[in-house]
């Protein structure tokens, strides 16, 4: 009896090791439990057969019950038949425990080795994506740097907002219930599999999961596949595409809320919150760079090969409305069928709190935010391209540098260029077209530029001439992004939506690109806004056939896919070319430096602007030396300027015509008046001339005059136009011509001379005047005669016909003079008719215009030749003079005159002395001052201004070393961001 409650015992514990044991559920008939099991405890079990028992001591030895003392046991005499041995229970149910679990770990490493070689098969399916690593921006991988991680995770919807975003999983369900129905119940493997199938339609991001099932039955297979393969691909597809359109919006929204915590951030920092001083971004000074090299190298060539973003398209193929969508601001000129991209406009795009533009040379920022802004952004870039194109062109290769900043801004710089044309229209120069192709190469042949190809969607391709203008600079399509506009127009015109697929994937155009996308920039109303344009683009391709049809893919349609692409790919140019670069603007500095040091070894390297600041200095010194002119020196010059400008209307209008009275009180009435009329009419005006000429004959000679080993003639045509200006633009004080009539009338009033010494001096200075006038006269009768005897012998020189009437004539008149030296000024008409006769009698026939011109020369000769005499007779009348001439044959009033018209110069003189020193002077030195601001703010008159090879030299060293600079730091901080 006591046999069968233990056999119960020892079955149910082999069942429910069978229960137990890996990877078996259910339970599993007598038949497989071990065989020694049954012998032991199952003695009526009709496979049961006697069996010799084994040994204790080698079970016991070899089992892992090793820590268990070892005992000898004594054998006892072997009984064949059934005999039970209770007492070894415990040891022996170990064993099967201990070889269950060689069958369990057994079964998990043959398991696991299956689960690995079925892993690798799947991930040699895989395509590799490496590739198309650059699309995904570098800022993803670096996204816990500048994101808080905590506070997005805080601002992500709850498990409720998920669940209604998650696929629609009932008629998956359906569909798994059917192959759950079709297995019969004993085989409760397929509950797993649909419980694993379940899971992994949770975890699937792109909501496509493939089963396979065993077919077993063909009734349910039937009913399987009642519902067509091309209706579930389709219904698949739909719903993939709209649960990444709704995960696309999750991103955008997360963006959105990011954008604004980095503007808090930013308007933080702005306001001084963290009291630290911001670093700039790596595109500003990447950006510094570009500004410099445009300064040094205009034309672009070899010697720069920084990375740029290259906008190239035909004229209205979208190119500015992609940029513009790049930088979410309508910031261009637009207008309609006309070529608005006049020059190149390079637009650095920068993240910033505020959405903001500002020009390179002005400190002005527009509000992108106020439409009023924007308007005035995009009248002054119209203005400045009118600026730069010259005369007679249409087109300008001089950049406008324009830098917008704002939240959310990827950061790249872009330069875009007239559109190609390929018809010159009315009002084009005839060079436009080459122009602007030229000008496209220059740019796009940098093999560091990206290309961005804008080709329009709504028009044929084969009308592109962009393409090939592309394919020419990049026939490999290694930094070229091709960009088709308009597709919401293409979708609706073209009849074969292939063919818009062929572009996208290149297969219509021989040329290659890095990527192709596809971007829609609004319904063609300039007044839209960037946000109603994104939203239309958006719309349409959540709608279009394109993308349902899987002809487009998600990442190539959106401007803001586009931006990611782009600068992505712009900052990957820039890592893989910015230290080749530098390396060889190293090498350009160390070739100038050894050619300067082999050409001036003795000067200091100063560019152009060090330069003008040294010309500048040495032009002030220049002028305040004026201010230690010595007041003798300036009452000289300008008496003796005076003179010489006032001394021909002194003699002959003045002296002249009262020297022909008969009487001294003729004389001196007829000298008043003419003295009264001159001072009020001309001579204030005259005196001021004369001033303004002696001071800019002064400021000329220490302008001009060498310096001695000091001197630098490299200044000289900076110094001529400093004082070309500077004399244009000084006018001398109106008043000072009334103060100076005043004086000058009061001092031709005087005619009384104080003593022995003024009147010797009004003698001197008659006779001085006198003979000069006598030598002029001399000379005129001369010319007029011709050479006398002596030269003629001397130098073989002979009289003209003329000059031989003009001798017979002279000789006639000079008879008629001995005759009466006192005659008149005038020859009367009965002289002149018997000059002539006489004339004619020796046969010379003159005119009697001729005998007047004659007769005024010889006259004047023989007047001042007498008042020559009478200046002489004059010397010692100063004793008469003081009696006023009573009881005296001489009459010395010309001397008085002469007195009157050097006093008047002497005050005159110091007059002007006294206004030159203490106004006009400083005047002067102002209007230098400004001429100079003016020229230093002028780089063309700079240029123009201070040439040769030494300054050329020293500019480019200071460029070079520049761009190095900015260069060696552009470089540091991109190591650091790394």
């Amino acid at each position: 009896m006591w046999r069968l409650p233990r056999a119960a015992v020892a079955c149910e514990v082999c069942q429910s090791l069978v229960k137990h044991s890996s990877g078996i559920k259910g339970r599993l008939p007598l038949q497989k439990v071990h065989l020694v099991s049954r012998s032991i405890y199952h003695s009526r079990h009709p496979t049961l057969k006697l069996q010799r028992p084994h040994f204790r001591t080698s079970f016991q030895q070899f089992s892992s019950l090793t820590n268990l003392p070892l005992r000898k046991l004594k054998l006892s005499p072997v009984k064949y038949g059934y005999q039970p041995r209770r007492n070894f229970l415990p040891a022996r149910l170990a064993a099967r425990l201990l070889k269950l679990r060689y069958l369990i770990l057994g079964s998990a490493v043959g398991g696991g080795y299956t689960a690995k070689k079925t892993f690798d098969q799947w991930k040699d399916m895989i395509p590799d994506l490496s590739d198309y690593k650059w699309i995904v921006p570098d800022i993803v991988w670096e996204i816990d740097e500048y994101i808080d991680l905590e506070k997005i995770k805080k601002a992500l919807p709850n498990s409720e907002d998920l669940a209604k975003l998650a696929p629609d999983f009932d008629k998956i369900v359906e569909s798994l219930s059917l192959l759950k129905d079709f297995f019969t119940t004993g085989h409760k493997l397929v509950s797993e599999v649909i419980g694993a199938s379940d899971l992994l339609l949770l975890l699937g991001s792109s909501g496509e999961t493939t089963f396979r099932a065993t077919d077993h039955g063909s009734e349910s297979d039937k009913h399987y596949r009642k519902v067509s393969d091309k209706e579930k691909i389709d219904q698949l597809q739909e719903e993939l595409l709209h649960t990444q359109l709704k995960y696309q919006r999750i991103l955008e929204r997360l963006e959105k809320e990011n954008k604004e915590l980095r503007k808090l951030v930013l308007q933080k920092d702005d306001k001084g919150i963290h009291h630290r001083k911001l670093k700039k971004s790596l595109i500003d000074m990447y950006s510094e760079v570009l500004d410099v090299l445009s300064d040094y190298d205009a034309s672009y060539n070899t010697q720069d090969h920084l990375p740029r973003v290259v906008v190239v398209g035909d004229q209205s193929a979208g190119k500015t409305s992609v940029l513009e969508m790049i930088a979410q601001a309508r910031i261009f000129p637009r207008g309609s069928g006309e070529m608005m991209t006049r020059s190149p406009v390079k637009v650095t795009l920068s993240e910033g709190p505020h959405h903001v533009a500002l020009f390179k040379d002005s400190s002005r920022e527009f509000d992108l935010t106020k439409e009023e802004d924007l308007a005035a952004l995009r009248h002054e870039i119209e203005l400045r391209m009118r600026k730069n194109v010259k005369e007679g062109c249409t087109v300008s290769p001089e950049t406008i540098s324009l830098n917008v900043k704002g939240p959310g801004l990827q950061r790249m710089v872009l330069v875009d260029l007239p559109g190609v044309i390929n018809t010159v229209t009315a009002g084009m120069a005839p060079d436009t077209k080459e122009t602007i192709f030229s000008m496209s190469k220059a740019y796009m042949q940098n093999p560091n530029a990206i290309i961005l190809c804008i080709q329009d969607g709504s028009v044929d391709a084969e009308r592109s001439i962009v393409t090939d203008l592309v394919s020419q600079m990049d026939p490999h399509g290694r930094r070229t992004i091709f960009v088709l506009t308009k597709v919401d127009l293409a979708e609706k015109n073209v009849a074969s939506p292939s063919r818009i697929q062929q572009i996208i994937e290149g297969k219509l155009f021989p040329m290659k690109a890095l990527g192709y996308f596809a971007v829609v920039t609004g319904k063609g109303n300039s007044s839209e806004s960037i946000e109603a344009i994104r939203e239309y683009e958006e719309e349409f391709f959540q709608n279009s056939k394109l993308l349902k049809a899987s002809m487009l893919k998600a990442h190539q349609v959106t401007t803001r896919n586009l931006s990611l692409a782009v600068s992505d790919c712009f900052w990957k140019m820039v890592r893989e070319s910015v230290e080749q670069q530098a390396d060889s603007f190293k090498a350009t500095r160390f070739n100038l430096e050894t050619e300067w040091k082999n050409n001036y070894p003795r000067l200091r390297e100063l560019d152009r602007n060090e330069l003008f600041e040294k010309a500048k200095n040495e032009i002030l010194d220049e002028v305040i030396s004026l201010s230690q002119v010595t007041p003798k020196h300036w009452e000289e010059i300008l008496q003796q300027s005076l003179w010489e400008r006032v001394s021909t209307h002194v003699i002959e209008n003045i002296y002249l015509p009262a020297a022909q009275t008969m009487n001294s009180g003729t004389f001196n009435t007829t000298v008043d008046i003419k003295l009264k009329q001159w001072t009020d009419k001309q001579l204030p005006n005259k005196a001021v001339e004369v001033a303004w000429e002696t001071l800019q004959e002064e400021f000329s000679r220490f302008m001009t005059e060498p310096k001695g080993k000091e001197h630098d003639d490299i200044f000289d045509k900076l110094k001529e136009a400093v004082k070309e200006e500077s004399i244009k633009r000084h006018k001398w004080n109106d008043f000072a011509e009334d103060s100076l009539r005043v004086i000058q009338h009061n001092a031709l009033e005087d005619r009384s001379i104080s003593d022995k010494q003024q009147w010797d001096a009004a003698i001197y200075f008659m006779e001085e005047a006198l003979q000069a006038r006598l030598k002029d006269t001399e000379t005129a009768i001369e010319n007029m005669v011709g050479p006398d005897w002596k030269k003629r012998w001397l130098y073989w020189k002979n009289r003209t016909q003329e000059q031989c009437v003009h001798n017979e004539t002279k000789n006639e008149l000079e008879k008629m003079l001995k005759c009466n030296e006192e005659h008149p000024a005038y020859l009367a008409s009965d002289e002149i008719t018997t000059v002539r006769k006489n004339l004619e009698s020796r046969g010379v026939e003159v005119d009697p215009s001729l005998i007047k011109d004659t007769w005024h020369q010889v006259y004047r000769r023989h007047f001042l030749k007498t008042a020559l005499n009478h200046c002489n007779l004059c010397r010692r009348g100063f004793y008469y003079y003081q009696r006023h001439f009573v009881d005296s044959e001489l009459e010395c009033n010309d001397v008085v005159l002469f007195w009157r018209i050097q006093r008047m110069l002497a005050i005159t003189a110091n007059t002007l002395r006294q206004q030159l020193t203490n106004t006009e002077v400083r005047r002067l030195e102002k209007n230098v001052k400004e001429v100079l601001e003016d020229f230093a703010e002028d780089g063309e008159k700079k240029v123009k201004l201070l040439t040769g090879k030494r300054v050329q030299l020293a500019e480019d060293l200071k460029k070079v070393r520049e761009i190095q600079e900015k260069l060696d730091a552009f470089i540091e901080a991109l190591h650091q961001e790394k």
